[in-house]
Order: structure tokens, then sequence, then C-alpha cells
């Protein structure tokens, strides 16, 4: 490991979905319930991750039939029941008007002592949107709200006082009292030009999906090229799926089994209702893989040090934060906490 290199820093995807790998697990049965995820996360914040992504939906994308956890009022919950772990919250601005979101994470903040993010995320689920009565909202307008939003809600947590907004979603003249001291970080992620230039120029982290180290580069150029709105320069993060044991062969062999599984289950139909236009689902189809958002297309496959070498290689990169997914959660997160952090401490 290069001595000079920063380590890098760990999350947890919280269960919102139950799981993040094959529902049809014999181990792990989906649970969707808020104790479970607050004793996950209270458990991962004991072994030494750093951080945590609440992801949110109001409907399951994989069915309406299964259960998935709100976020918000979750982070409130997990604000109280955790005292170091950053507390990433995902939010739909279609979802919630600017000034009640502000308040909202406002509050939570103070729960938190000054732990919460948000990832921004402009909605990929068009059954979800329809649901709300907005199933006709472009991908185009839907990032395009996100920006003027975006910026409404960082002149509120400012303090300063709205002279308008999202076309009066916000009145003239709103204020956020009280002001935060410390304005959230921010995380936004997506493959669409659309989402690389709002995260470029607003954004605190840019958030890339898994994939292999040379396509993670080429991203991370692409974004460090672009046009700028803050002083601060840019950061990383990368989500992954890690299977690691004692050798490459066993490494494999598991993920085999859970591929198997996946692919038995029909969770591949889980793009049904997706947005046509969304970038996401069109740089990862037809690529098995395990688990949401690149899953294991980053590599994190393999014996303990060749995981760990691995992350090293995205790190000399400029990936700062890996927000991970495991199957079992328990089970392997645990694992990870024991054989893998403690080669990066």
């Amino acid at each position: 490991m290069t001595a000079t290199l920063a380590a890098p820093r760990f999350g947890v995807w919280a269960p919102v979905y139950g799981t993040w790998g094959a529902r049809t697990h014999p181990i792990e049965v989906p649970d969707a319930s808020y104790r479970r995820t607050r004793d996950l996360i209270v458990r991962a914040e004991e072994l030494g991750f750093d951080s945590t992504l609440v992801a949110q939906h109001v409907l399951h994308p994989g069915g309406a039939e299964h259960d998935v956890l709100e976020t918000w009022s979750t982070l409130a919950g997990l604000a109280e029941a955790t005292s170091r772990v950053e507390l990433i919250g995902a939010i739909k601005p279609l979802l919630f008007n600017p000034l009640v979101f502000a308040k909202t994470v406002a509050n939570i903040e103070q729960i938190a002592s000054d732990r919460v993010a948000i990832n921004l995320v402009s909605g990929w689920f068009l059954p979800e949107l329809e649901a709300i009565g907005l199933g006709d909202v472009t991908h185009g307008d839907r990032y395009e709200y996100s920006r003027e939003w975006l910026d409404v809600v960082g002149r509120l947590w400012r303090g300063d006082a709205i002279e308008s907004g999202l076309d009066g979603a916000v009145a003239a003249g709103a204020q956020l009292r009280p002001a935060l001291e410390r304005t959230p970080r921010v995380y936004l992620g997506g493959e669409s030009e659309a989402a690389r230039a709002l995260a470029a120029a607003q954004a605190d982290v840019f958030f890339l999906n898994g994939r292999p180290p040379q396509d993670a580069a080429d991203i991370i150029d692409d974004m460090r090229r672009r046009e700028r709105n803050k002083p601060e320069p840019l950061q990383f993060g990368l989500s992954a799926f890690v299977i690691a044991r004692d050798s490459e062969e066993e490494a494999q062999d598991e993920f085999e089994y859970l591929q198997g599984l996946v692919d038995g289950s029909g969770q591949r139909d889980r793009t049904v209702g997706a947005d046509p236009a969304t970038a996401m689902f069109k740089v990862h189809e037809g690529v098995a893989r395990v688990g949401t958002n690149g899953g294991t297309l980053a590599g994190l496959i393999g014996s303990y040090e060749q995981v760990a070498e691995r992350i090293t290689t995205f790190a000399s990169l400029g990936i700062d934060l890996f927000m991970l997914q495991f199957q079992p959660l328990e089970t392997e997160m645990e694992r990870f906490a024991t054989h893998i952090l403690p080669l990066f401490r």
C-alpha cells in the first residue's frame, strides 16, 4: 500500500429493500424493517465503518408487493442511535418541497451532531413518479428541476432569504431558522451527461456505480476537467458488492452461487418501469452481476489480499469512499471488518 495514499473510508448500504443481493437467499430473508437497519448500522459503526447510505423509494422497484423502508424518518432514528458514522440520505427532489426538506435535514442535523449528508437522485423509476402524479416529467426536466431545487435548498441552509424559486414552490422571503452552521455534504451519481454536469458543478462527491478501475479512471478524469461552482475539489465514491474469502477460489464459488440465485429469482426484471432515458441501465445492460448500482462489476471478489489490493487501486485513482453491499449482510460485514478494514487503518 502506498505510504502517502490517504486511507479510504468505507460505508454500508442500509438494507432498505430488505437485501441487496438475491431475494431468495436461504439465510438472508428480505427484511426491510427499521429495527433491522438500525441494529445493522449500529453494529457497522462498532466495527469501524465510516458511513451508511439510505436509498430512497416510496415503491419497491422490484415490485410494489415488496416492503421498502422510508428514508428520512429512518435517518432521524439512526441519528439518535449512532454517534460517529456519516448518515447519507438519498433524496429525490420531486418528492419533497425544498423548504420542508431543508427544515427536515436541519432538525436531523441537530440530532446527529452534524453527520448528515444527502445523495441527490433525480429519479428513474416511473411507477413511483406516476403514483404521485408526475409520470410525464422527462429525464431532462428532472435534472433541470434538481439543479434549481439544490440551489434553493443550499441557500436555505445558509440562512439566505429566498427571493423566488421553482415556480413558486418556495415563496419570496422564505428563510430557514435556525440556519445550519455546517452545510451537509452533497453526493450525486449518474451515468448521463446531465448527471455529470450537475455533479461537477454543485456536488461535493460524485458517486460512481461499480465498474472496473480503468472505466472508473476515465470517468474521474472527465469529471475533474469539468466546470465547477465550488472552491473545493470534487471527491469520488464508488458503489461495490464485496465477496471476500480466504482464497480466490472460495470467493469465485460464492459469486457463482449468488449469481445463480439472482438469475433464478427473476431479479433481472427489476429495471421494468425504468425511464428508457436512464443511462445507468444502458451502461449495465446484459452484464451479469450481483447487487445494485454496478454491484460486483467493481471486481471486489477474491481473497482478502486481492480485495484489499483492488481497493488500493481504486483509491489511487481518487476514490475516497467505498459504499459496500454484502450478502448475507450481517455475516459478510463482520468478515470485511475482521479481515480487510485493519489493512487500511
